[in-house]
């Protein structure tokens, strides 16, 4: 028996390490997940799932780091100073 729950996790794990879990691939994952509980009816769990989705998501503010990218980016073509 011992050696069935051996191999059973050597599966879990290798399983788990081909699997990278990225930003992607978490977001899909809840996405999938909100979707199969908005299907099934289930509006707690889908808020829930919503609200993930919400903390996972990469959020800039607003004109702060926009302004401040634009700063310290080079010119684009055709602008800046012409010599």
């Amino acid at each position: 028996m011992g050696s069935l729950s051996f191999r059973l996790a050597k599966a879990l794990q290798s399983g788990r390490a081909e699997r990278r879990l990225t930003r992607e691939r978490i977001l899909l994952d809840l996405l999938n997940k909100r979707a199969a509980a908005r299907q099934a009816g289930l509006a707690d769990l889908e808020a829930q799932l919503r609200e993930q989705i919400r903390w996972a998501l990469p959020v800039h503010e607003g004109g702060k780091e926009r302004e401040a990218d634009a700063a310290t980016a080079p010119p684009r073509n055709g602008e800046g100073d012409q010599p």
